[in-house]
């Protein structure tokens, strides 16, 4: 069985590319704390992810650096020969769903969008009414 669930947040703003296709991919790397302090200060494992599709825009769009999100996926491991011939081994998450916990405003003025049917209407948060709910 090749399962991985992880709660971290993100070293820095995720990249989004896209394929020769067009399909949209973004990777990020997840600080997640390991349950023990060495010399009285936290530590972290810092693990690859990629995500593919309408998760990898979403991540793209409403991530960045300091947020916390919940990842659920598998470990991939793959090579390939850089340009100096050297053999490079990775090893990543594979997401197969990202949970946003608690997401950071983006510095709006870099960041590069494309028009998409954006269901939050450019809203980060709402309020909930005691009345709003059906139970």
């Amino acid at each position: 069985m090749n399962k991985v669930i992880l709660v971290g947040r993100l070293t820095k703003d995720p990249e989004l590319r896209r394929t020769a296709s067009g399909t949209a991919v973004t990777s990020f790397t997840l600080a997640v704390n390991k349950p023990y302090k060495t010399n009285g200060e936290q530590t972290a494992d810092f693990i690859s992810c990629v995500v593919w599709n309408g998760s990898a825009e979403n991540v793209a769009k409403y991530c960045s650096k300091g947020s916390l999100v919940a990842i659920d996926g598998r470990i991939s491991t793959r090579n390939y020969t850089n340009q100096n011939g050297q053999k490079v081994y990775v090893t990543e998450v594979l997401c197969d769903s990202v949970q946003f916990i608690e997401t950071k405003k983006k510095d709006t003025q870099n960041v590069k969008t494309e028009p998409t049917n954006d269901f939050m209407n450019g809203y980060d948060d709402f309020e909930l009414q005691d009345d709003d709910l059906a139970f």
